[in-house]
């Protein structure tokens, strides 16, 4: 998919959330979505950084796209209504959602794993997907058809050494996505998940801090994907996981290993 080449209006008149939309892929995806006329609605935990993508995207000439900020961590169930009621009160509709936020969590061995570690990246990573998922559904099903993209990754296909309680995320994240799909099915609403792969992001830097950056590919290389599965050209693709660098799948670059360095 990465040489998949999006019309210009494939997402004209769609309202798309984007959790995670102030840096790395989240950033990207949006601006990507944004020139492709979509109406974004950036969700994350910090203003300074949702504001500069609002700036760009306003640069670009997309819809005037709203700030939504809010951190997974600390946020509840009425939180997640709340923000369903205000989509439907200012939008009208929610074409797309793409979960990107995710904690990465202390890298270590199984048996160091705390408690309020496991809590947290279960928050982020799972526990936040799943109620704001929830909220959001009525919503979806009333704009069909319409996206629902979840964030796995290598780990949560097959486990991996000292990647703990991120890689048991991922495996939950990619059960939820086959769930809900199946219960979707005929319903317009379709939910997928992206692999994005070894990616030039932060994360990706603090899990291997001695690797060259330089060796990986960009968000923006890898974002043909994401505008494929958001866009209606998808429209009847349901419940698969997708690798969004299936070239690289040996897990390897230049200067990386199979296993991060122990963290903690």
């Amino acid at each position: 998919m990465l040489d998949y080449h999006a019309s210009p209006e494939l997402l004209n008149g769609k309202v798309i959330l984007v959790t995670g939309a102030g840096d790395g892929i989240g950033r990207q995806a949006a601006l990507s979505y944004g020139a492709h006329g979509a109406t974004l609605i950036l969700l994350g935990k910090t203003v300074k950084k949702l504001e500069a993508v609002y700036d760009e995207l306003q640069a670009l000439g997309a819809p005037e796209p709203a700030i939504v900020p809010l951190d997974l961590q600390g946020a509840t169930r009425q939180h997640y209504l709340d923000m369903a009621e205000t989509i439907r009160q200012q939008f009208g509709r929610l074409d797309g959602v793409l979960f990107n936020a995710s904690l990465l969590g202390t890298l270590g061995p199984f048996e160091m794993i705390g408690e309020d570690e496991w809590d947290k990246v279960m928050q982020v990573n799972v526990k936040s997907q799943f109620l704001l998922t929830q909220a959001l559904l009525p919503l979806l099903k009333e704009s069909a058809p319409s996206s629902v993209i979840y964030t796995s990754s290598g780990v949560g296909k097959q486990g991996r050494a000292y990647w703990g309680s991120y890689a048991v995320s991922k495996f939950a994240t990619e059960g939820m996505m086959e769930v809900l799909a199946d219960e979707l099915e005929g319903t317009g609403v379709r939910a997928n998940c992206i692999n994005p792969g070894a990616t030039r992001t932060g994360m990706r830097a603090r899990a291997y801090p001695a690797e060259n950056p330089a060796t990986l590919r960009t968000p923006a290389d890898i974002v043909p994907l994401y505008l494929y599965l958001m866009g209606d050209d998808s429209h009847q693709v349901n419940g698969t996981s997708f690798d969004a660098q299936p070239d690289r799948m040996s897990g390897k670059t230049s200067s990386s290993s199979d296993k991060p360095p122990v963290v903690g």
